[in-house]
């Protein structure tokens, strides 16, 4: 049976890594209790940065769904795997190398602010990049097939399967990730949630280590097993796509758990009471 976690467990916490789709909202639906638990951290002083492994939109454009929803957070605390995706070809890709990408606005607008050169002919695309495409057609999964099939380097900004949305769970980028892999029989390199490195580039974006900072999210996962891996305080919550009855066999366990965002503010409040 779930039961939610002591107050006194959030008594370390001192900036946290806010997961977005299934935490904040549900699609254009604000979960209950979202805004005011962010705005509390902001009256406590406690730093936080929203972390999404959805690359579809970039954090201007997050920051504007957002504020639709009543919740404020300027796009200097929104960080995506897209952005995670730019910073590694940014490191990694010679000047000018071509990509073949798959994605919104979000993944085209970080990659086209690095060194590496965004095409539309895969048979001189050095890599392919996988991120959430809601126009996806077959030219893209065909075109992104053979470019891997030449030996162009795999990459997914996420293996998310699905998006929690009112009307249930959608097709999320893991599912086109998983199409392009079956046909080519290559794994990708995935740069978000559970990878570690995404969830220590957040808190070096907070200036804490990575053991003062909690990893909230609703995936056990990604969110709760990658924050895990990168030796974070793990927070989970029932408002998304995780069910209770997996909550109760998952390994590892969430350091803390609660029903929802509501929940957990109350949690919060009386933490060092």
């Amino acid at each position: 049976m779930f039961r939610p976690s002591p107050p006194a467990s959030l008594a370390p916490v001192q900036g946290w890594v806010i997961d977005m789709d299934g935490v904040l909202y549900h699609d254009t639906e604000p979960v209950p209790g979202a805004a005011e638990l962010l705005a509390a951290f902001t009256d406590d002083g406690i730093p936080f940065t929203l972390l999404t492994n959805n690359s579809s939109l970039a954090p201007d454009q997050y920051s504007q769904k957002l504020a639709g929803m009543g919740i404020v957070v300027p796009e200097e605390r929104i960080l995506t795997s897209a952005l995670a995706t730019a910073e590694y070809l940014e490191r990694t890709a010679s000047p000018g190398s071509p990509v073949y990408a798959i994605g919104g606005d979000g993944l085209m607008r970080a990659l086209g602010d690095t060194q590496v050169r965004v095409t539309a002919d895969y048979r001189e695309a050095r890599h392919v990049v996988v991120g959430l495409n809601r126009q996806l057609t077959f030219q893209h999964l065909q075109d992104a097939v053979l470019a891997i099939g030449a030996g162009a380097e795999f990459i997914a900004t996420n293996p998310d399967l699905t998006l929690p949305t009112p009307l249930g769970q959608i097709p999320g980028n893991g599912a086109i990730v998983a199409a392009i892999e079956a046909a080519t029989g290559r794994r990708p390199l995935m740069i978000g949630k559970p990878e570690p490195g995404i969830f220590h580039w957040a808190c070096r974006q907070l200036g804490l280590p990575p053991d003062s900072v909690a990893c909230l999210g609703d995936r056990l996962e990604t969110d709760i097993l990658g924050g895990h891996r990168a030796g974070m305080i793990t927070v989970f919550v029932l408002s998304g796509v995780s069910t209770a009855e997996q909550w109760e066999e998952y390994e590892p366990r969430p350091s803390v758990s609660f029903r929802g965002p509501r929940e957990l503010l109350e949690a919060w409040r009386q933490r060092r009471v």
